[in-house]
């Protein structure tokens, strides 16, 4: 019986938590349309997705600040922020496209992700029983599927640009209720609130140091890869001249960003068993590989483009809970909360600079320079895993297996 309601619960907060993630990329989804029917720069796209990656900077460290996901029941936590990133997502329709208001609007949708994809590891790990590991890349699927959701959407509703903002809301809207439904496993562990004092402490702990290394070279990579590569392969399928290169896009956006859940899971899995720097080093390796190089395959055979960016996807994101897992595993006890709260700062505030050079490069070097320029995180990341895996403190990753 408690494996049934341990199976249930668990699958229950990962499907709200993957309909409430398409709020994420709901308006990224639709970019082609809007750039057409707005005449939108490159300035006013990057927004649409940089403006939810600040949010989400924004939403993390006022929650850790004040302890709110400590002093709010996290079902109740978890359901408001979905109803009001819900609300946020689709007043986007009452408000001009080209102005300063949407992006407000984005920048709320992302505060109140602070409120969802944390907060939905914090109930899962009421369920772990040995498995963290695993529920950690289940969860981190769950935001990969979806941050792909709304392209899928795009073509279920491809009539009006409009309807996908509604679906994605109206998506939110459901998990937000369903939520409140969903049995704990027990009470929910207090982490630490945020203390800046503790910040030079964790900065000196040169182990942490380097799995944080590693995590801003892949976020370096993941959300500029993730938000541009739907631009990128329909302008590759508008230039063959593809009947509906919109369509195509979208469908193949949605298995190229949805496959990295799979890939996800994969290396949650594997690097319980084979090691958390292995695990990542091979997931870099593969991805900055192929963000090197996708980009000259904007005029290759369809199967051959979609092969690559499908590799891509699964490796991008593959590694992605991992680097969560080793700051775990490496900081003090009583500085995990601080640890996390700061890496994830700073690799989404990288990650903003990247979303926004993405369209830049592309238009002085075309695809393949802004791709390749993406495979410059891998690198360095690559680089500060392998020194992690060097040191004597490794030890302590995945049970000793590195």
């Amino acid at each position: 019986m408690a494996r049934t309601g341990k199976s249930f619960a668990v699958s229950m907060i990962t499907v709200c938590q993957l309909m409430a993630l398409a709020l994420w990329f709901s308006a990224t989804a639709v970019l082609p349309q809007l750039r057409a029917e707005f005449d939108l720069g490159a300035v006013q796209s990057s927004l649409f997705t940089s403006s939810v990656v600040l949010g989400f900077v924004l939403g993390t460290v006022t929650s850790a600040v004040f302890g709110l996901a400590d002093r709010i029941e996290p079902r109740r936590f978890w359901a408001a922020s979905a109803i009001i990133a819900a609300t946020a997502n689709i007043l986007i329709l009452t408000v001009p496209v080209d102005g300063v208001l949407v992006i407000v609007l984005r920048l709320v949708t992302g505060v109140c992700m602070a409120g969802i994809y944390p907060i939905g590891m914090k109930m899962v790990a009421t369920w772990a029983r040995g498995d963290t590991g695993f529920l950690v890349g289940l969860l981190v699927g769950a935001l990969t599927m979806g941050s792909a959701l709304p392209h899928l959407f795009s073509v279920a509703v491809p009539l009006d640009w409009r309807l996908v903002i509604v679906a994605a809301s109206m998506s939110a809207y459901v998990a937000g209720i369903a939520v409140l439904f969903v049995q704990l496993g027990g009470t929910p562990g207090k982490s630490l609130r945020f203390d800046p004092r503790m910040v030079g402490q964790i900065w000196a702990n040169k182990p942490l140091r380097h799995a944080c290394y590693g995590y801003f070279g892949h976020m370096w990579e993941l959300y500029a890869m993730w938000g541009w590569i739907g631009l990128f392969l329909y302008g590759s399928f508008s230039d063959r001249l593809i009947e509906n290169p919109g369509v195509w896009s979208a469908l193949s956006t949605f298995a190229i960003v949805g496959v990295g859940a799979f890939g996800s899971l994969a290396g949650g899995y594997f690097a319980d068993r084979i090691g958390r720097t292995t695990v990542t080093i091979a997931a870099m390796v593969v991805s900055g590989a192929c963000a090197l190089v996708v980009g000259t395959f904007g005029g290759a055979p369809f199967a051959i483009l979609l092969a690559v960016c499908i590799i891509w996807g699964i490796s991008v994101v593959a590694d992605s809970a991992q680097f969560s897992s080793c700051v775990i595993e490496l900081a003090d006890p009583h500085q995990v909360g601080t640890a996390l709260t700061l890496q994830n700062a700073i690799g989404f505030l990288i990650a903003l600079v990247s979303i926004h050079l993405v369209p830049v490069v592309a238009d002085h070097f075309g695809w393949w320079g802004a791709f390749a320029m993406l495979s410059i995180g891998p690198v360095l990341g690559t680089i500060a895993m392998v020194r992690l895996r060097l040191m004597p403190e490794a030890i302590r990753l995945a049970g000793g297996k590195r």
